[in-house]
């Protein structure tokens, strides 16, 4: 018979300002916290992670090892950020060197679903739902699609 390790949901040397709520079942662990964040259940938060003031993020996320998130933002449910970019044509398979980080500015509200490659993300930008960042995004606006693209002309059109 095949032996498995079973391990619980857990908080483990998460850092945290003020006023922070986390909701259960959740996975963090050796990350920061800023003041005043939210973050919903089933969503991990790996180590070295750093969340700015007044984060919210919902339900179901994943935010990898290198991650920077400013303040005031917004992470929507399911949201996925990767650290791993395949460089060798497979995982990195264990290799953190081969890892990549993300910086994602002030005032960045992120849409559900949304996929977040290793990149930068400047301060007030909206990711639509859905999109899949691969490039770094360097002027303010929305963004949607795959790969997420800046929309034209005033905000919510196109």
């Amino acid at each position: 018979m095949a032996t498995y390790k079973l391990k619980k949901v857990s908080l483990r040397k998460v850092k945290t300002g003020k006023g922070v709520v986390i909701m259960q079942p959740s996975n963090l662990y050796e990350c920061t916290l800023g003041d005043d964040c939210f973050v919903g259940p089933f969503t991990e938060i790996q180590k070295g992670v750093v969340v700015g003031n007044n984060c919210r993020i919902q339900s179901h996320s994943f935010i990898c090892e290198l991650v920077t998130i400013g303040d005031d933002c917004f992470i929507g449910h399911g949201v996925m950020f990767i650290n791993d970019t395949f460089s060798d044509g497979k995982p990195a398979g264990g290799d953190h060197s081969k890892w990549k980080k993300t910086i994602i500015g002030n005032n960045v509200s992120i849409g559900s679903n949304a996929t977040i490659l290793p990149v930068s993300i400047c301060h007030g930008v909206v990711i639509g739902a859905g999109a899949v960042v691969t490039k770094d995004i360097k002027k303010k606006g929305v963004y949607v699609g795959n790969p997420a693209k800046r929309m034209k002309g005033k905000a919510g059109s196109r």
